[in-house]
């Protein structure tokens, strides 16, 4: 197994950044999320979608951060994730980046995280395994390096290397996969939590407290001096800037109304949001 590509200077030239989080699965929203850098005359398209209303990688050179909790919520799950699958295979390698959430946690560890009735917590044993393999192949990882911002679920309040998490997270996806089904998984997995917990920690009160991990903690706790970042997870109507962290997770907050999903581009020389409106138009705005 060959190291992942964890920054955009890995690759040649300079291809914009395009995030998009917390799907959910609402396939629908992402779809009108995704599309929205095409619907302007401004950029190419991220994707295509066919007369079957499938989606599709378009034939560009963009990097696209899914940045976690592709699933539960929603009613498409399975569809997300072969959304996901789907544009990992038919990009450039290293092009598309899946990278877990809180909500991908109770895949890993299930042991640890178990919530009834969610798609994480009802995917057959087969399927948990699939989902390893891909973290230790490097198809799911836990963070990138753009040009000037960090880019995770959630985010930390202190400097964090990519390259280092990302290689965390392979151990530990290889240790679970090893031990799976074995009389001890419960324990193992709550080893797991404990020592990667940069990545896995809850936080206190159960979660999304100050001291969680990558995972979890909630953007209320990010303070004005953390690095630049990208993250996900705290709902959000638009994204929002405090100092110099971006909150982008804009799907559940606005799936029931008309417009609000969006996705935030990074280029070497700004960082700037592509909203839908209520009327279908695009809302494009830089993020100073």
């Amino acid at each position: 197994m060959s190291d992942t590509i964890d920054a955009v200077s890995e690759f040649n030239g300079q291809p914009p950044i395009v995030q998009i989080s917390d799907i959910h699965g609402y396939l629908e929203d992402a779809r009108s999320a995704l599309l929205t850098v095409g619907d302007t005359d401004q950029h190419p398209p991220v994707v295509t979608v066919d007369d079957s209303d499938t989606i599709h990688w378009a034939d560009n050179d963009y990097v696209l951060v899914i940045n976690g909790d592709v699933i539960d919520r929603g009613p498409s799950n399975e569809e997300a994730l072969e959304m996901v699958w789907r544009l990992i295979a038919e990009a450039p390698a290293g092009r598309v980046r899946y990278h877990i959430g809180n909500h991908e946690m109770p895949i890993l560890v299930p042991e640890v995280l178990n919530w009834p009735d969610t798609y994480s917590n009802t995917m057959a044993n087969t399927q948990r395994e699939s989902f390893l393999k891909r973290v230790i192949e490097g198809d799911v990882t836990a963070a990138f390096e753009g040009y000037t911002h960090i880019y995770s679920h959630a985010g930390d309040n202190e400097p964090f290397d990519p390259h280092a998490i990302n290689k965390r997270l392979r151990t530990a996806a290889e240790r679970l996969l090893d031990n799976q089904g074995v009389p001890e998984e419960a324990s193992i997995h709550e080893e797991i939590v404990a020592k990667y917990d940069r990545i896995f920690e809850l936080g206190e009160a159960g979660g999304r407290g100050p001291s969680g991990g990558l995972c979890w903690m909630d953007f209320k706790h990010m303070e004005e001096s953390a690095p630049p970042q990208v993250v996900g997870h705290s709902m959000r109507s638009t994204p929002f800037r405090k100092g110099d962290v971006i909150c982008g997770n804009t799907i559940r907050q606005n799936h029931r109304s008309e417009g609000g999903e969006s996705v935030v581009m990074e280029t070497p020389d700004e960082i700037k949001f592509f909203q839908r409106t209520p009327d279908g138009s695009v809302r494009v705005e830089v993020l100073e």
